[in-house]
């Protein structure tokens, strides 16, 4: 199953981005025999000074078509660790091909974006920056591959 994360803006060379980097490529290795992966990034820009609105139809193009829609929002239901990789499982388990996780721009994410999502998941009740939200969602992908498969990464 491949994962998508949805985002907009687009990261540079820095800390966040090596970040990212390590946990996306951990997730991948430890990922790979359980069925899940790779993950995917797909990042888009309104250069266009839409809003969230024309973010959240570029947003909607970057989704593979079928695929589970979770949305990174504060409103959205906050998930243990082991409760989020129980998640992937069963949507690995039920055959879907495609699980995209979108992250909205400063404004948020549109409302019709919201509204169609399968899933809304927050990473707290504070709103974090843009590449630290996709920072800390990349962790918690290799965080559930490393549940799911057994290993003493996370100890609750």
């Amino acid at each position: 199953m491949r994962l998508h994360i949805c985002a907009v803006g687009r990261l540079r060379a820095g800390p966040e981005r090596d970040l990212i980097d390590d946990y996306l490529g951990r997730f991948d290795r430890t990922g790979k025999a359980l069925g899940l992966g790779p993950a995917i990034e797909h990042e888009v820009e309104d250069r266009k000074g839409g809003g969230k609105e024309a973010e959240g139809a570029l947003l909607s193009r970057a989704v593979p078509a079928g695929a589970v829609l979770v949305v990174l929002d504060e409103r959205g239901d906050m998930l243990t660790s082991p409760e989020f990789a129980q998640r992937v499982a069963r949507w690995r388990d039920e055959g879907r091909q495609d699980v995209a996780f979108v992250i909205g721009g400063a404004d948020g994410i549109a409302a019709d974006l919201r509204d169609r999502a399968d899933l809304a998941i927050s990473l707290g009740r504070m709103v974090w920056p843009h590449a630290l939200a996709r920072a800390m969602l990349a962790e918690q992908l290799y965080r559930a591959a490393s549940i799911l498969s057994g290993l003493p990464y996370h100890r609750a």
